[in-house]
């Protein structure tokens, strides 16, 4: 079992606490860890204490892009697009727009959540 190191400030012992391997960065994890260090500090220093911010970061980051496959799917079936070879700026415009709509449901759903 692992020791924690203490530094005393002051009258207090405040725990070490440094991550044994560096935080996982991907889209999703760094708006997750900036939502966390922003809204809900405690949690992000539960998560450090107990070295499990790592694999939280990571499972958020694979249910968001598990999640914007589903949701693309689904607007794709309900908003179809345009063809691609005859009016293509339309087509990227459309995906755009798919993909601003799902990436705005993840990040309610999942990310500032």
């Amino acid at each position: 079992m692992k020791t924690i190191q203490y530094n005393q400030v002051g009258d207090f012992l405040f725990p070490d606490l440094k991550p044994e391997q560096p935080v996982f960065n991907s889209h999703y994890a760094r708006l997750r860890y900036n939502y966390l260090k922003t809204n809900h500090p405690g949690h992000l220093l539960a998560l450090k204490a107990k070295n499990e911010l790592n694999n939280h970061l990571k499972e958020i980051d694979i249910q968001a892009k598990q999640r914007m496959e589903i949701l693309m799917n689904q607007l794709l079936k309900n908003q179809p697009a345009p063809n691609k070879e005859t009016h293509q700026m339309e087509w990227v415009q459309h995906m755009n727009n798919l993909k601003q709509q799902a990436e705005e449901m993840i990040l309610n759903e999942l990310i500032y959540n």
